[in-house]
């Protein structure tokens, strides 16, 4: 069943009220963007997705990737659909024109993936990976680099792929072994990289690796790795291809979701080395490679997101029209049962905190690219860097926890792979591990968003949401009291929570690493509430009930655990170090 059309109505609202999209089209270079347009491509990306991803979502899942005689076959479907993707323009979204791009905002980026991802998660991956492929290319490439690779990358003729992780290295990137040799104007590259995805397929005529690897003599660590673009076919001089390099995939994973989308073994160098080209200086691929992790980073939250509404939207459906047991002295079809209304009020009120943070975290990358004062673009980039750790994990975490109680909702059904809840359960489950498992966003989080600078861009965001508590306290209105009966004490936990990492960071690290998790949660949390008091403003404005419904409970469920969670983050990490490892 499709979800979209009632989908759209709240991201429209929520590019509104969470993304300030009035705001982000009045920065330079928008202001031709106008809400009518702004209806019209939310309108054809969910004519896209109700009309071809989701016809192919299951059966997508039911088939999977395979390999046939050594070559990546992808589900029935998925080279039409991706040929009319690309030509659709959807690829480019945010990229400039001067590269073919359509040069349109993150927020509203942000809501188009949503709608993809939320339709067929496998299948968005495949352009999510070569978005990344063009940030690091607009960032750190050469121009011959952008000259060869940009415009076919921005109009999907090729697609990208990310090559970080080893076998023997997991997440410590800098103990990866893959060799590169400079030969001449490139390097020869050697070496292994495993869960590439799309790191094989038949959806474009080439594939444009990003891969990590070690250049002979260069420092150890992640000090000394190096970023290279690695062409599946060579591309001559004038843009036409060549013959094919030297990688392949040997094979691919077997998984518990996103079957769709092909995780592939990628090997380099089986005769001569495949040959790769330097991106960036030597030695500086991590900070190349950053580059491409905090967009994929924040599109990875944009499908914890997406996942957790089409659950909630699956499970709204059911609940609807699944009769068990009476009330008023008839059947009733299982919403009208209190604990059933729960549930799903909880699925929507976290679906709608998490859309409001990413918006909002969209909106303030727009203004870090494009706002005229120098000093609001540092002020944003900061405000984005230091949220962007907090939207990768708490929102996967989300989709995990709301397709759960999807699955929940439709009972037996629910377990059973037919009615589609399953699915997306498993489906969800891979998104707090890629692009950094959410330890380690908990990890970053604390020791290089928050000490970076002492604390300082955190405490702006916190008196940004103690702000809120005045415009609550004149709304004079029931919901909105209990809503800032909630949140102020929230926010003064998580100041005291955000004192108290910072401080012990200083004096006991590991202690401070013990309560990161639990701290990133309180934050996400919190910052969710926010927003939730945000949109609850609005539906005052606007006479929404259901939204100031939504963000009473939200309030009355979610905020008002802030302060016990705070008490993990300050007083839970003691225990955590003290069982001796032979104990457990």
């Amino acid at each position: 069943m499709s979800a979209q059309t009632s989908t759209l109505s709240d991201i429209r609202a929520a590019l509104d009220t969470q993304g300030g999209l009035d705001h982000v089209m009045a920065l330079p270079g928008h202001e031709d963007l106008s809400g009518d347009l702004v209806d019209a491509i939310l309108e054809e990306a969910g004519k896209f997705a109700t009309e071809v991803l989701e016809p192919l979502n299951q059966p997508g899942d039911r088939q999977g990737s395979r390999m046939v005689d050594g070559v990546v076959v992808t589900p029935d479907g998925f080279r039409d659909a991706y040929a009319e993707f690309a030509a659709g323009g959807w690829v480019g979204l945010t990229a400039s024109p001067d590269h073919g791009g359509q040069g349109l905002p993150h927020l509203l980026a942000a809501a188009v993936s949503e709608i993809w991802s939320s339709a067929n998660m496998a299948f968005s991956l495949c352009p999510l990976l070569s978005q990344s492929a063009i940030t690091a290319l607009i960032l750190h490439g050469s121009d011959a680099q952008q000259r060869l690779y940009l415009s076919k990358l921005v109009s999907g003729q090729w697609t990208g792929t990310m090559n970080l992780t080893e076998s023997h290295a997991g997440s410590d990137v800098g103990a990866l072994a893959t060799k590169a040799a400079p030969e001449g104007d490139h390097y020869r590259i050697v070496g292994e990289k495993i869960f590439i995805t799309y790191g094989d397929h038949d959806l474009a005529e080439n594939i444009i690796h990003m891969v990590l690897a070690r250049t002979a003599g260069a420092p150890d660590g992640v000090r000394g790795i190096s970023l290279f673009l690695v062409p599946k076919i060579l591309v001559n001089d004038d843009g036409g291809l060549g013959p094919p390099n030297d990688l392949r995939c040997v094979s691919l994973e077997h998984k518990l979701g996103i079957n769709a989308s092909p995780t592939a073994v990628m090997v380099y160098g089986e005769d001569a080395g495949a040959i790769g080209y330097l991106v960036g200086a030597e030695n500086q691929g991590m900070e190349c490679m950053f580059s491409m992790m905090n967009d994929a980073r924040m599109a990875v939250g944009i499908e914890g997101l997406a996942i957790a509404e089409r659950a909630y939207r699956d499970a709204l459906a059911y609940a609807r029209m699944r009769v068990q047991g009476r009330r008023d002295g008839g059947p009733a079809t299982i919403i009208s049962h209190p604990d059933v209304r729960r549930m799903l009020l909880s699925m929507k009120a976290r679906v709608a905190a998490a859309r409001g943070l990413i918006y909002y975290t969209a909106a303030a990358l727009d203004g870090a690219e494009r706002n005229a004062d120098a000093d609001e673009r540092t002020r944003l980039q900061l405000t984005a860097d230091l949220l962007i750790p907090v939207v990768k994990a708490w929102s996967t975490d989300i989709g995990v926890d709301v397709a759960s109680l999807g699955v929940q909702v439709h009972g037996g059904a629910g377990y059973i792979e037919e009615t589609g809840a399953a699915q997306h359960y498993r489906d969800a489950r891979i998104a707090p591990i890629y692009e950094g498992t959410n330890g380690i966003q908990a990890s970053d989080l604390l020791r290089r968003k928050l000490m970076r600078d002492g604390g300082a861009a955190a405490h702006a965001l916190i008196g940004e949401m103690e702000v809120l508590d005045e415009p609550l306290s004149r709304a004079n209105h029931g919901d909105l009291a209990v809503v800032r009966q909630s949140l102020a004490p929230a926010v003064a936990a998580l100041r005291r929570a955000t004192d108290w990492i910072i401080e012990t960071q200083g004096n006991d690290p590991d202690l401070a690493a013990a309560g990161a998790t639990p701290y990133l949660a309180l934050f996400g949390t919190v910052a969710g509430g926010w927003r939730m008091a945000a949109a609850g403003l609005a539906a005052l404005a606007d006479d929404d009930d259901a939204a100031m419904t939504t963000a009473r409970f939200y309030a009355d469920q979610e905020l008002s655990r802030a302060e016990a969670m705070a008490r993990v983050v300050t007083h839970g990490g003691t225990s955590v170090m003290a069982l001796a490892e032979d104990k457990f």
